[in-house]
């Protein structure tokens, strides 16, 4: 397991991270799988003394992350980087027409990746966007999300960085309850949700088995 005493851990990307953190507060980590994850590895290893920081927002796309991963990430030295974004620039397409290319978003992900290289010696943790069929009308949206989710995958391997396949977990989960009970809308996850990413998290980083 690579964690090291005093290591921070920054978790940027959008709604799903976000998940009701208080903006006031900059430790705040909400009420999601961030807050899982910090509290599993706090549990675990008091001793190492970690820092977690949520920096989710709601609604951002790969672009949003882009403006302000200087301010938001970067500047807080970290030694984790954990993103999970793209599935905002689905759902823009399909809402209102603001396409995000699959070339688009590799680039973009790829300036992230690469100014984290540059910046520091953080190790990257990738997180793939999901959908579920729910409701039904999301499946039109995996023309669009499947290239991005291959993307996100192709540039974990790239660059050597620990991929959290949960495209395929979710379909895998959704075999055992229904699609709803894992995400009301397809893309939100419940509490089951939420701690279905924590584990792949940190079974991901080697936390656990």
């Amino acid at each position: 397991m690579g964690l090291k005493d005093n290591d921070v851990i920054v978790f940027i990307g959008d709604s799903i991270t976000d998940c009701g953190r208080n903006y006031e507060d900059a430790s705040s980590l909400g009420v999601g799988y961030a807050l899982m994850v910090a509290a599993h590895l706090g549990l675990q290893y008091p001793e190492k003394k970690l820092t977690f920081f949520n920096r989710g927002i709601n609604g951002n796309r790969v672009v949003d992350l882009q403006k302000r991963f200087d301010r938001d990430c970067l500047a807080l030295n970290p030694t984790w980087v954990s993103i999970y974004i793209g599935v905002n620039d689905t759902w823009r397409y399909m809402d209102s027409g603001q396409e995000t290319t699959a070339a688009e978003f590799e680039a973009a992900y790829r300036d992230l990746i690469e100014r984290t290289k540059k910046s520091s010696e953080a190790k990257l943790v990738l997180i793939e966007p999901f959908v579920l069929p729910v409701p039904e009308d999301r499946k039109t949206w995996r023309r669009d999300l499947d290239p991005k989710i291959h993307v996100v995958r192709e540039l974990a391997r790239e660059y050597g960085a620990l991929l959290v396949p949960l495209d395929g977990l979710f379909a895998a989960a959704s075999m055992k309850a229904e699609p709803a009970f894992w995400a009301g809308d397809g893309v939100h996850p419940s509490p089951a949700g939420h701690a279905l990413i924590a584990d792949a998290w940190l079974k991901a980083v080697g936390a656990i088995n």
